[in-house]
């Protein structure tokens, strides 16, 4: 199973993006939306079978191409897609981010506030 190349789809019963190779799922990240209609991600899981072959990343990168083709705002919660949308562009994507402690005083948006 190792040369099956991941697919990754929009399962709006779950709220969630899945990662699947062949028929199985590998993974998925969860979204929800908020009061202002923006899809907000608190996790993230790859299943343990196959951690180490960078689904991760390639999971949340189409979900984010996707987001941003249908001009939707996220707000990242879960760690691994912070870390992935701090590290990589996504062209027209609109991120809301949360503030964290060091942020004092930045201009990123809580998602509560607005």
């Amino acid at each position: 199973m190792s040369d099956v190349t991941p697919t990754v789809t929009r399962n709006d019963d779950k709220e969630r993006y899945d990662i699947h190779l062949d028929e199985v799922v590998a993974g998925f990240t969860e979204f929800r939306v908020d009061d202002h209609g923006r899809l907000v991600f608190p996790h993230t899981e790859i299943d343990p079978a196959f951690a180490g072959r960078g689904l991760g990343g390639t999971l949340v990168g189409h979900a984010m191409a996707d987001l941003a083709a249908r001009g939707e705002t996220v707000v990242p919660v879960c760690s691994f897609v912070v870390k992935y949308l701090r590290e990589n562009d996504v062209a027209g994507l609109d991120v809301a981010w949360r503030p964290t402690a060091d942020d004092a005083g930045s201009d990123r948006v809580d998602a509560e506030d607005t």
